[in-house]
């Protein structure tokens, strides 16, 4: 069943001689609890398209569909209530609000949205991601990993229907490298999320269930491998 369908999504910065275009007509849908890795040279596109996915950055021209609702025909509060209640989003850099311990990063996003905490489920996300016993740590006395650990679990404690990764292991070591794919991975399958994930790491895309190449702001392959 498809979850996420991307129409003609065009991204146009700057004008005249000045004018860069960052997506290009860039169509593709992806099916509930796929495992998507998207590939390309730097300044291809990939995260622009995946901000517009995500509801960051609006597109120029097109349409993004999330569970058949056309996510930007909401207003910018609506925009922002969507984002927190359906896109979990990881960054290459964390993003963590120092001041705030693992606890207080994980929950923020339920607590911005004036909801309970399900306790049940910040205990099971906070011994999947292996960070028992530091629940009251600041990010500045986590290691990169551990750091990382955080925003996942920030990015799943609303059970999104779709996670969406901006090179999620591009600041670790090959340990935690790895450590972070097998997470992202159990996520994926336990919760049935849909994960779509820029990666220059072949290994990682070869871990997906299909790799979409980009270049020059257009989709130049379109592979399902599993």
């Amino acid at each position: 069943m498809e979850i996420l369908r991307a129409e003609n999504l065009c991204k146009i910065y700057g004008s005249g001689e000045n004018q860069v275009r960052a997506l290009d007509n860039v169509s593709f849908s992806v099916e509930r609890g796929q495992f998507v890795a998207i590939i390309g040279p730097s300044g291809s596109g990939k995260s622009t398209l995946l901000h517009i996915l995500g509801g960051v950055d609006k597109p120029t021209s097109g349409k993004v569909y999330m569970d058949g609702s056309d996510v930007y025909s909401r207003n910018d509060k609506e925009l922002a209530i969507f984002r927190r209640r359906h896109v979990g989003l990881i960054y290459q850099f964390y993003n963590l609000i120092p001041v705030l311990d693992v606890t207080e990063n994980i929950t923020l996003p339920v607590l911005m949205d004036g909801r309970k905490v399900n306790r049940a489920r910040l205990e099971e996300l906070i011994s999947i991601l292996g960070l028992k016993g530091r629940e009251k740590h600041l990010p500045s006395e986590l290691s990169g990993g551990q750091q990382q650990r955080v925003s996942i679990g920030r990015a799943l404690m609303n059970a999104p229907s779709v996670v969406l990764a901006d090179e999620p292991t591009g600041n670790l070591d090959s340990k935690s490298s790895r450590e972070i794919v097998e997470l992202l991975k159990y996520s994926n399958q336990k919760y049935k999320q849909t994960l779509i994930v820029i990666t220059h790491d072949e290994n990682i895309a070869l871990q997906s269930d299909r790799i979409i190449s980009i270049e020059d702001g257009r989709i130049k392959s379109d592979e399902v491998i599993r």
